[in-house]
This record gives C-alpha cells, sequence and structure tokens, in this order.
C-alpha cells in the first residue's frame, strides 16, 4: 500500500502528465493541417484500399527520401487521434491506413469535404492571435483580434480579401453536412412559401434547403461586399443589406451559426429585426447552433462546444446552453421556442412570435 508522500508524487506526476498533454495539443492540427496539405485522405482513398506506409511514400512525390521515415511517424500520430485507422497483420509486413468517418471529411471533391474548414481554422492569422489571450482579457480592447491586429475580425475580413476567401469557404463547407440532418427535419419547412436566410453567405445553406425542399423561395440576406456579384437562380436570390437595420419580409428567417458570432444585445436586437420580417401567422425562426448542455453529452461533443465558445468569446460572441437561449427570445418578444437535436454538433431551433 502507498504512503501518502508516494500517493501525492504519483498525482503530481499524473498531473505532469496533463499539462503536457494540454501544452502540446496544439501540435493536432498542425498535423491534421500537414495531411490535408499533401493530401493523404485523398491518396487513401484512391488507393481504393487500406494503404501502407511504403506505398503512401511512393505517392507522396513531394516529400524528399531523407525524410521519407517521418511520414509513418506522422501517420502513426494521426491514427491515435481517430484520424486514420492501423491494420496490423502477422501475415504482412507492413501495417495499412485507412479512412475513419473523420479523414473521409477530408476527401476532396466528396459532398462533405471539410478541407477548407481546416485550412482556414489553422490559418496563421487565427492561430497567432491567442498569443494575445493574457493582454485581451487584462486590457480595454473590446476583442481578441483588436488586439492583436488593431482591427475587428470583421474590418480585418473586409480589408484582406485572401483572408475573406479562406473564411467564405471555410463557412461554406461546414454548411454542407446539413445534407444529413435537414432532410430529417420536413416538418420544420412544412406549409413555408418564402425563408431569408440571414448572413447567408455566398449562399450554401439556401442552396441545400432548395434542393430538399424545391417548392420554396429562398432569398440569401447578407452585406453588399458578400453578395453583391453573386448571381440567383429561379428560387434563390441574392439581397444586399444590414440584419440590424431591416430584414427582408418572409414567411420563415434562417440563422444558421449567426447569433454565436453576437452579444446577447445584438442578438436581441438581430431577433427583433426577424420578428419584424416575419408577420404572416406562419413566421417563425429556424436557428441552427449548438446548445452547450454538459450532462447529457459525451465528452468530445462537450469539450468541442466548450472550445469553440473560447474561440466566439474572442470576438464576443458566445456559445449558449437551453436557458440563456430561452432568455435571448424572450427578451426579443418570442412567445414559445422548439428544440431539435440534430445529429453532431448542432440543434435546431424554431422560435415563434
Amino acid at each position: 500500500m502507498a504512503s501518502k508522500n508516494d500517493q501525492s508524487a504519483i498525482e503530481l506526476l499524473n498531473g505532469e502528465a496533463i499539462l503536457h498533454s494540454q501544452l502540446f495539443s496544439f501540435i493536432r492540427p498542425m498535423c491534421l493541417k500537414w495531411a490535408v496539405e499533401l493530401g493523404i485522405a485523398d491518396i487513401i482513398h484512391n488507393h481504393g484500399k487500406p494503404i501502407t506506409i511504403p506505398e503512401l511514400i511512393l505517392a507522396l512525390v513531394q516529400v524528399p527520401p531523407a525524410k521519407a521515415s517521418l511520414v509513418k511517424r506522422f501517420m502513426r500520430f494521426l491514427a491515435h487521434n481517430g484520424i486514420f485507422e492501423i491494420h496490423e497483420s502477422l501475415e504482412e509486413e507492413h501495417e495499412t491506413y485507412s479512412l475513419t468517418p473523420a479523414s473521409k471529411l477530408l476527401v476532396n471533391g466528396s459532398d462533405h469535404c471539410l478541407t477548407p474548414f481546416v485550412l482556414w481554422a489553422t490559418d496563421p492569422v487565427r492561430i497567432n492571435n491567442y498569443h494575445h489571450l493574457g493582454n485581451w482579457v487584462c486590457g480595454e480592447v473590446p476583442t481578441l483580434y483588436e488586439t492583436a491586429l488593431g482591427i475587428s475580425l470583421w474590418e480585418y475580413l473586409d480589408k484582406n480579401p485572401e483572408y475573406m476567401s479562406r473564411f467564405n469557404e471555410g463557412m461554406a463547407s461546414d454548411c454542407q453536412l446539413l445534407k444529413l440532418t435537414l432532410k430529417d427535419c420536413s416538418s420544420v419547412f412544412e406549409g413555408l412559401d418564402t425563408i431569408v436566410d440571414v448572413g447567408g453567405g455566398n449562399g450554401t445553406v439556401a442552396k441545400i434547403i432548395s434542393q430538399l425542399f424545391p417548392k420554396l423561395k429562398l432569398v440569401v440576406f447578407d452585406l453588399p461586399q458578400v453578395v453583391g456579384n453573386l448571381s440567383g437562380t429561379n428560387n434563390v436570390s441574392y439581397v444586399a443589406g444590414d440584419m440590424f437595420v431591416s430584414i427582408p419580409q418572409a414567411d420563415a428567417v434562417v440563422l444558421k451559426r449567426i447569433l454565436h458570432d453576437w452579444t446577447d444585445e445584438d442578438c436581441i436586437k438581430i431577433l427583433k429585426k426577424c420578428k419584424n420580417s416575419i408577420s404572416s401567422k406562419k413566421g417563425k425562426v429556424i436557428i441552427i447552433e449548438a446548445i452547450i448542455n454538459e450532462n447529457q453529452e459525451d465528452k468530445v461533443m462537450t469539450e468541442t462546444k466548450l472550445t469553440t465558445d473560447i474561440m466566439m468569446m474572442t470576438i464576443n460572441g458566445k456559445e449558449r446552453n437551453e436557458k440563456e437561449w430561452k432568455e435571448l427570445f424572450v427578451a426579443a418578444g418570442f412567445k414559445h421556442y422548439k428544440i431539435y437535436q440534430l445529429h453532431g454538433l448542432r440543434s435546431l431551433i424554431e422560435v415563434y412570435p
């Protein structure tokens, strides 16, 4: 039986392992970026079966021979983190690697490809900002972007077209998985004729809704610099404007991952503008966002949502639990709401005036 001193030493050593895990966790997304930039998932997908390291190295023509041995170590690390799967056999000389559900989302050209989102999320501009967390929290500057770069995220996007493009491509790719969830929510769209997608960017969400429910007329509503040069289709059109001023009239307003960008005060302003735009009896606001529920989720889901909350905090946004969502709805003058728990990270909330 260990003494109290021995137990204390064990606890401290275990604590060291936890700290090391946290300190070096930044390596995970960087290795993921490495895999995306080299097209590892594409190579395995095109190979048609699990691939050996020698076969993978042969396909990675951009890796010089002197560094070929590093590939196995990268792949071992990524497999440990659930990006790829290792298959070992006593009959085979080399272990093989196959795609997992996570890396299937990294195959370019697939319906649900998230490589643009990975490249945006690991952009040096975003990553470098976090070195300024201490100065930001202890200072008077409103957001982390303003502390690190001297201007807000939205101003930075406006002044840096390349970053704006990467941001929009990342957000658009993140929308693709909606196809897998909205088709199970057909009742939400029944009885509607017109929908405004507020902050709809290049129209990815509106196009997905249009494909699933072709009778609907959809308006993508965003800032002039976002939608000014975009062309519509028979049932998807683009309108420029400011959601803090007014929103086009429709049966329903869609807010897909918009409100988590903003403070409670700004969210209430946006929701009030939405309420003014849905004058018909069947009018409602359709919100697609994460809902934090630490007591009823697995660790990965909760950790992802809480991590995203820190990210949103740096631009004065936040992820919310149901109680916090309800407070916003009541403050904006809405009477009731209904939550649909979608598969994955997000929920759909119907909000009624």
